[in-house]
């Protein structure tokens, strides 16, 4: 089932007073569940693309259809509940709350949706526990590695249950070996929870991981491989 749907999407930003286009015409189609790296160098455009997907930004024309629902038709109360509720987050930095701990961190969005302690303590450490983090639940960031600090910002993003989750250069600040380990967590629940992954990469390994890799650049997409 398709759970994305870009047509003739474009996106022009104002640089001094001229204008700097960013996405120049974009078509392509996500389906519920697959594991997808946007990739190309800097400048191409994945990371505006990424922020359209997730509500963060709206596109200059074209539309972007998200579980059947336009986001360019929303209001901006209606964006801001469809980020809450339909997407989960990751960024490069981890973006954690540094007096929370590791499962008040991963519970954050459950909080924020008014879901009652038990049962969102319940969830948050049901994902930490799968991602690795049970030992750590009552661990403040300051007292863990980057490595799983990224952990909890995947569990939080998972947490609420959301339909597509959006890692922003999820790698950028990690060694190979401790990204080559998130990633293959973040597969095992993309398969186990059945959660659409989109990723923005120029990071092979990610690349490798992936099971389908669309290339930008320039603001268009210039390749789109499924693997397997």
């Amino acid at each position: 089932m398709t759970l994305i749907k870009i047509r003739d999407l474009k996106k022009t930003y104002l640089e001094h007073g001229v204008e700097a286009p960013a996405l120049r015409g974009i078509n392509l189609e996500v389906d519920e569940g697959e594991f997808v790296a946007i990739a190309g160098p800097s400048g191409s455009g994945k990371t505006t693309l990424l922020n359209i997907i997730g509500g963060l930004d709206k596109p200059t024309s074209g539309s972007v259809i998200v579980d059947g629902v336009d986001l360019g038709a929303l209001s901006k109360s209606a964006l801001a509940d469809y980020r809450l509720r339909k997407v989960g987050f990751v960024f490069q930095s981890y973006n954690l709350i540094e007096v929370l701990t590791a499962l008040e961190n991963a519970e954050f969005v459950l909080l924020l949706q008014k879901v009652p302690k038990a049962e969102r303590r319940a969830r948050a450490k049901e994902v930490l526990e799968a991602m690795g983090m049970g030992e750590y639940l009552n661990k403040r960031p300051n007292r863990l590695s980057g490595g799983q600090q990224q952990r909890i910002a995947v569990a939080r993003a998972l947490a609420h249950n959301p339909r597509i989750v959006l890692a922003d250069e999820p790698t950028a600040n990690l060694d190979s070996a401790t990204a080559s380990g998130l990633l293959d967590m973040m597969r095992e629940m993309n398969e186990r929870y059945g959660v659409t992954f989109v990723f923005s990469t120029h990071d092979r390994l990610v690349m490798d991981k992936a099971k389908r890799v669309i290339l930008l650049r320039d603001g268009v997409v210039v390749g789109d491989e499924r693997k397997g």
